[in-house]
């Protein structure tokens, strides 16, 4: 029971990251809800062997980030293709400009291949390069050559808009 109590904190304390997850790479509400439960469940599959090596962020982002690319993976094979439209972001002071302007930035993401999805998320979260590669399993340089080239194509897909 003690195990039980501590995962449930542990899931407490970070669900910001799954619920940002779960909007960045899946499109309904249902597919958000499928996408929590399994990130969850996942996380709890592999919480006896969570060694605390790293953070505990660290191993969430991991699962989650993984779970959501097999999400999608399997999505993509079931040919079961959605609209992005009515993307809303919940804040307490509404700003309709920056709202419009977050909904781009998100739209413009979604078009982005699904491991650069994830690491573009990971750069939004405030992490650094060498704890996107933790996350990601690719090195620390080869994170920063993709923020670049992300960076550029987010530029370029803004600009048009």
């Amino acid at each position: 029971m003690p195990q039980e109590k501590e995962f449930v904190e542990i899931i407490q304390k970070n669900e910001s990251i799954l619920y940002k997850m779960m909007r960045l790479y899946a499109d309904t509400k249902e597919d958000q809800k499928d996408l929590y439960q399994e990130i969850v469940y996942q996380l709890w599959k592999g919480f006896n062997t969570f060694r605390s090596d790293a953070k505990v962020s660290t191993w969430i982002y991991r699962i989650a980030l993984n779970t959501a690319l097999l999400h999608l993976k399997n999505k993509k094979r079931k040919g079961h293709k959605t609209s992005l439209a009515g993307i809303v972001l919940v804040a307490e002071n509404y700003d309709p400009i920056l709202e419009e302007r977050i909904k781009t930035l998100y739209t413009s993401i979604k078009t982005l291949g699904e491991v650069d999805k994830g690491i573009i998320f990971l750069f939004l979260e405030g992490k650094k390069y060498e704890e996107i590669a933790a996350i990601t399993g690719i090195s620390a340089s080869n994170v920063g050559t993709r923020m670049a080239r992300i960076k550029e194509k987010l530029n370029k897909k803004i600009i048009k808009k």
